[in-house]
């Protein structure tokens, strides 16, 4: 008798927690009101095991990159900014045919002597992802990054959400982060 009764107060306690009324943006309820774009990508889209999902990786001689003011090259004095990659994190999903990544490095800024405070400048970072050497995805990315005014140093953080690789593919893939340090540009 007494485990009947326990057994029902437990199972309305159990009803009564689902007739909670919730926000829904705490739900995921999108503008769609039948539901049926939400059900598509929950379809189409599944998260992959973090361990899947191939690593990131800062490509030696890439995680530095020294930019100098008036032409000089290599002249701690004429050091206008050095920006620095560390950590990494990425992201999976996989569709029906791609494994699509989200990709994410910190980054630091650090002004020279012949660099301005308060000022923001580009610096070409590139996302590469490679099969033993095929390479099946490379992009660079002009990432804007602001010095503080009210210091030579500061921090941010770069994220690349597209980078779409074939699906299947992410036992052998390695991801590559660093800076694009190509010929500069000639001004016109």
């Amino acid at each position: 008798m007494t485990i009947r009764r326990f057994l029902g107060i437990s199972l309305l306690a159990v009803v009564a927690g689902c007739n909670q009324t919730d926000k829904p943006a705490d739900l995921g309820v999108t503008s769609d009101p039948s539901g049926l774009e939400t059900a598509h990508q929950q379809q189409t889209q599944v998260a992959v095991v973090q361990g899947s999902c191939p690593q990131v990786y800062l490509r030696d001689g890439t995680a530095v990159l020294q930019r100098y003011g008036k032409g000089a090259k290599d002249d701690p004095q004429n050091l206008a900014y050095q920006v620095t990659l560390a950590d990494t994190t990425r992201q999976c999903v996989m569709n029906e045919n791609q494994l699509v990544m989200t990709v994410m490095v910190q980054g630091r800024i650090v002004t020279g002597p012949a660099g301005a405070a308060g000022s923001t400048v580009n610096v070409p970072i590139r996302v590469t992802a490679s099969d033993g050497s095929n390479t099946v995805y490379s992009e660079v990315v002009q990432q804007p990054v602001t010095i503080p005014a009210d210091s030579g140093a500061g921090q941010f953080i770069f994220t690349k959400s597209d980078v779409a690789l074939p699906g299947g593919s992410g036992g052998f893939l390695r991801v590559y982060i660093g800076f694009d340090d190509g010929p500069a540009k000639k001004r016109k």
